[in-house]
């Protein structure tokens, strides 16, 4: 089998995993975790003061990378305008793309547009389409994904990258072990999720059960934003709206 080359490393990598296995004193162990400590529970409460005031919402996940010519971008537009309409506000990660398209779509039907930016070295910035007063960012995933878990109703999960499986598979644990209450997971593209639901059907399930048949009663897979409406507004047909804490 052939090996897989290393990727090279930065010097600021380096230095970061070099720290890692230096012995540190109790003192300085205490001072720098109370600051992270203070820092992490900042992030709640701005978040939990911010967020308990919106509402139903639903929130949209996909690549930061995704233009506006792209098929799937016009499709996330469309499904916050359509979530609008059936009052829902939407969440996004605050940034470009997909995330874009869904506060941009949201914006425009005069319905909450929430974002939930992460700062990163790279990458990600947060749009123009958010309500001023609904844009929060964060420092750390972790805090970020309770905030995206805790005040939707639901997730339409476009086409994406890591984050996007990161978000996704998040909620599916979480529901799965039954931390939290169940609501409905929508996959937008079947020509790009088929061959992960194949692997999760054939392999997950089939050949090492690691997961139960009825596991994947928890996502629905669509092709058209009225599709990935319709799968929410069925859901909630006989349960009242509620947050999953």
């Amino acid at each position: 089998m052939a090996q897989t080359p290393h990727l090279p490393i930065s010097p600021e990598e380096e230095d970061k995993i070099k720290r890692a296995f230096q012995n540190k004193d109790w003192n300085e162990i205490k001072i720098e975790d109370s600051w992270v400590i203070f820092r992490v529970m900042s992030e709640f409460v701005k978040g939990f003061d911010t967020l308990s005031k919106i509402g139903p919402c639903v929130s949209i996940f996909g690549s930061a990378r995704t233009l506006p010519d792209n098929k799937y971008y016009g499709m996330a537009e469309e499904i916050a305008r359509q979530l609008v309409k059936h009052g829902y506000g939407v969440i996004t990660g605050g940034g470009p793309g997909i995330m874009e398209a869904g506060n941009k779509g949201a914006f425009e039907a005069g319905g909450k547009s929430v974002g939930l930016n992460i700062e990163l070295p790279f990458e990600q910035f947060n749009n123009v389409f958010i309500d001023k007063d609904k844009l929060i960012n964060f420092d750390y995933f972790f805090v970020r994904k309770v905030m995206f878990i805790k005040y939707a109703q639901g997730f339409v999960v476009m086409p994406g990258g890591m984050g996007t499986l990161d978000e996704l598979f998040e909620a599916l644990t979480l529901i799965q072990t039954k931390k939290i209450g169940r609501f409905p997971l929508v996959l937008v593209g079947t020509e790009y999720w088929e061959g992960l639901m194949t692997w999760i059907k054939e392999v997950m399930l089939g050949r090492e059960r690691n997961i139960n048949p009825e596991d994947l009663d928890l996502i629905n897979m669509v092709d058209t934003p009225e599709e990935a409406v319709k799968a929410i507004d069925d859901f909630y047909s006989k349960y009242l709206l509620q947050p999953n804490f």
